[in-house]
């Protein structure tokens, strides 16, 4: 079986990559193996296609490919929250949470994952139209197998942007070699109220493999939930993982990274979440009709996110 993650050098994704590298889907009799599919609209679109039978990608992402949620479902949650850092060039001497020092400037940002950002200034009351904010792709991010964040951080550290909308990998590169500062870390308390619940990493898969094998959906579930406590348990064990799929400089810099993540790993998905999520791709435009929680959340499983 095949899982698609849009950014692997990554932290967003990390709990599912973690499931497969360190053997929890194995344990549970599943042979899933773990690829780059960038971005993830195009991640979804082959799920829905039949290429791939799990996403580990944004909540939002699924319509691109499946609106309204309709032909799938949300498993659990990767982790809670919005997970994108603003990290602007350091030279530009921006302060944290100063927004109104992002007029003039480029952002880079991938497909679908630029939308947080564009929400997020508009509820700041920042029109990025109107205050010559461009979000923009990144240089040289092209191509399915893109990974998007360690595009982003030496983009940025060339001058080919002002700033980045991207993962933790990427801010940390970009923070510790001394080339960026953090604007924004929604997760931890920056930006407007309410877009920590803009969108969240999900495990997801389709409406036809739930209901032709549950078993299997189950499987990959617990599987999920078992990364996160393994990772909670020791958060070193992400090295392992990065020692099978990252660069060296990036095997060097996961663990930490997971360990700030860990107060965020929980496989559960709230009714607060599935609202925040809609509400934002309503406002977007992505989607146009009411949905209710068990239309974007396979509830049938929900026993399995707290299972020990």
């Amino acid at each position: 079986m095949r899982l698609a993650i849009p950014d692997l050098i990554s932290n967003s994704y990390f709990t599912a990559l973690a499931a497969a590298e360190l053997g929890h889907f194995a344990r549970h009799g599943l042979d899933i193996e773990a690829e780059l599919i960038f971005p993830v609209d195009r991640a979804y679109e082959a799920m829905r296609d039949g290429e791939y039978d799990f996403v580990a990608g944004a909540a939002h992402g699924a319509l691109a490919a499946f609106p309204g949620w309709r032909g799938c479902k949300l498993l659990g949650a990767l982790a809670q929250g919005m997970y994108w850092f603003l990290v602007m060039r350091s030279d530009l001497g921006i302060a944290r949470g100063d927004l109104a020092a992002l007029k003039g400037k480029r952002i880079g940002a991938a497909p679908w994952v630029e939308m947080g950002l564009r929400r997020l200034l508009v509820a700041a009351g920042l029109d990025p139209v109107q205050n010559g904010i461009t979000i923009q792709p990144v240089p040289g991010a092209v191509g399915t197998t893109t990974n998007f964040g360690l595009t982003a951080a030496q983009a940025l550290a060339d001058g080919k942007i002002d700033g980045f909308w991207a993962n933790g990998m990427a801010t940390e590169i970009a923070v510790t070699s001394g080339t960026g500062n953090i604007v924004l870390d929604v997760r931890r308390g920056d930006g407007p109220t309410g877009c920590f619940d803009y969108t969240f990493g999900a495990l997801a898969t389709t409406d036809r493999l739930i209901e032709k094998s549950p078993d299997i959906v189950a499987a990959a579930l617990r599987a999920l939930v078992d990364a996160q406590h393994d990772l909670n348990a020791d958060a070193g064990r992400a090295t392992l993982v990065g020692e099978k799929r990252f660069p060296p400089r990036e095997t060097g810099l996961i663990a930490q990274i997971v360990a700030r993540d860990l107060p965020y790993y929980d496989a559960s998905i709230s009714e607060k979440s599935v609202a925040g999520v809609a509400g934002f791709a309503r406002s977007l435009g992505i989607l146009n009709e009411d949905v209710e929680y068990r239309d974007v959340v396979a509830t049938q499983f929900s026993h399995l996110w707290n299972a020990a």
